[in-house]
């Protein structure tokens, strides 16, 4: 197990990345570096796992599966999607994002309306 994780080092890689190391057949790679494996001998709904690129560094989530590979990944499919004839495939469809919801990236959406309710300010005290 340890040969096949990339040796000692690799291993203690994916240890510290992953927390388990498993040992499995690769059965693709999607577009951003992310390896799916497969297992037949791990019990169901262990068999298959994702292993996340390294470009990832540790903030890696489960929105950065593209939607191809989560069928695969939670069993909606056994067909791999590179041998998936009946996958749609229209220009109009776009590329897969991940979540950046709570990044700097979120979308934060803008109000042009006043508010319907205004913070009370009150009056700065007189000397007399």
């Amino acid at each position: 197990m340890v040969r096949q994780n990339g040796g000692i080092l690799g291993s203690l890689h994916k240890l510290y990345r992953q927390e388990e190391l498993k040992d499995g057949k690769l059965v693709g790679e999607d577009s951003f570096g992310n390896k799916y494996y497969e297992n037949p001998r791990y019990f169901y709904s262990r068999n298959r796992w994702v292993e996340y690129s390294d470009n990832f560094h540790m903030n890696y989530d489960a929105s950065q599966v593209p939607a191809e590979w989560y069928g695969w990944l939670h069993y909606k499919t056994d067909l791999l999607p590179h041998q998936d004839p009946g996958r749609p495939k229209y220009k109009w469809m776009a590329e897969h994002t991940e979540n950046l919801s709570g990044t700097t990236g979120q979308y934060v959406p803008y109000s042009t309306t006043r508010p319907k309710v205004e913070a009370w300010m009150p009056k700065p005290k007189t000397s007399a």
